[in-house]
């Protein structure tokens, strides 16, 4: 549905679909930041007990003891050996959910620090340890449950330009501070 409305005309969207398999994840991740090199990359994946559209604040490293598609499990329960226990997403999303949550549409936007230990969360770490932060992940409902397709994506599209607006503009209070 996104894919159909698009994003502002300075942003080139690419849309993948990524197996539920943490092998194909450790593989996919990296090699999508390699080849894109996007400002940002925003996963979204559906959770049968969600009932908004939750933004995830971060993603953790370890407790992935569920079973992929693939019947397979790491055997160190985690997505990056040593890695950090979090690591947090550099988009502020209170401030996304808000500006979003202000705009009226017919979807509820909330916030989550826990994106489940299983695929979302693992393809969410994975994210934000290559992108050193500039990652996030949005849980969905599934369809009809209570939203419709089309609801889902256009609040999508309102959450990613958020994202890349408060990106933006959080980078250029990093370059002024610099300049000072």
């Amino acid at each position: 549905e996104l894919e159909k409305l698009g994003l502002r005309d300075d942003v080139d969207l690419h849309v993948y679909e990524v197996p539920v398999e943490y092998q194909t994840v450790q593989r996919l991740i990296p090699a999508l930041w390699k080849k894109h090199s996007p400002q940002l990359v925003v996963h979204v994946g559906v959770s049968g007990m969600a009932t908004t559209v939750t933004l995830e604040k971060c993603g953790h490293n370890v407790g992935y003891k569920g079973l992929d598609n693939c019947r397979f499990c790491p055997g160190s329960q985690c997505c990056v050996e040593g890695g950090p226990e979090c690591i947090d997403s550099i988009i502020d999303m209170d401030t996304v959910c808000k500006r979003v949550s202000a705009l009226g549409l017919d979807v509820t936007v909330t916030i989550s620090k826990d994106a489940g230990r299983y695929l979302c969360d693992f393809t969410y770490y994975t994210s934000l340890y290559q992108s050193h932060g500039r990652s996030a992940f949005v849980h969905v409902p599934p369809l009809g449950k209570p939203y419709t397709a089309e609801q889902l994506g256009r609040a999508l599209q309102a959450i990613i330009e958020e994202m890349l607006d408060v990106l933006e503009h959080s980078e250029d209070k990093i370059n002024c501070q610099h300049e000072h």
